[in-house]
This record gives C-alpha cells, structure tokens and sequence, in this order.
C-alpha cells in the first residue's frame, strides 16, 4: 500500500502525464485538420504551400525580413507555422490581384487577414512600433 509523499508524487505524474498528453493530441488533431483535403481536393495547408511557391519570386529581401520582424511577438515554437500561414495569405492576396512585387500594403493586409482577431492589439502594437501607419486598414480590423 502506498503512503505519504511517494503516493503524491505518484498522483501529480498521473495528473501531469494526462494534461501534457491532452495538449499534444489538441494541437495533432488541429493539425490533422489542416491537413483534409476540402471539396476542391486541396487541404489548407496545401493552399498556404501553393502560394508562398507561386509568389516566391515576388518577395523582396526588405520584405522578408519585415516579415519576420512582424512574426517575432509569436513565440519560437509556433514561429514556422505562422510564417508560413501569414505568408500564404499574402501570396494569395498578390495573385488576386496580380501585383509585379509584394509591397507595403499587400504584405500588411496579408498579414492582418491572417491574424486571428484575439491577437490584432498585438499586431497593432507591432505596427506602431515599426512606425506603419494602420489608419488605412482599420476596416480589416473589424
């Protein structure tokens, strides 16, 4: 029979096995998601993929790294991930509308239609650390 701080220590690792392994299966499952093919026969992500190949010669060095200095907030683990969703937005948003080269604005109303609404007062706050202007975007905030 188990007594004292052993049967504790037993009780938390069950606890903290069952909540780490709930969280991975949360985030797998999300992903599995992504990765369904919808009725046009593409998944998500093999849209966001589609666009960041079809624009890639689009992209300037300047705004790549504007880029990544806009995805720096987002912590190192989910960096990749939101790069490569923000990214394919606006390679979507460039092919729309069939520019010569991402500038500016597309790369800012990409990277705002990407970004869920729970996370738009730290976009904003990015941007007017990096002294952009939104005022002519405040309609994509709503």
């Amino acid at each position: 029979m188990l007594h004292g701080w052993f049967l504790w220590l037993i009780l938390f690792w069950v606890v903290f096995l069952i909540t780490i392994m709930g969280i991975g299966g949360f985030f797998m499952f999300r992903k599995f998601l992504k990765r369904l093919p919808k009725e046009d026969g593409k998944s998500d992500m093999d849209w966001e993929e589609y666009f960041v190949k079809k624009t890639k010669k689009l992209w300037t060095p300047d705004n790549r790294a504007l880029l990544d200095e806009l995805v720096s907030p987002v912590p190192e683990l989910f960096r990749d991930v939101a790069r490569q969703k923000i990214a394919g937005k606006i390679g979507e948003l460039a092919l729309k509308e069939k520019v010569k080269k991402i500038d500016l604005d597309v790369l800012i109303r990409g990277y705002i239609l990407a970004t869920p609404k729970r996370d738009h007062k730290f976009l904003r706050k990015k941007l007017e650390q990096l002294n952009i202007d939104i005022s002519p975007y405040e309609h994509l905030f709503e």
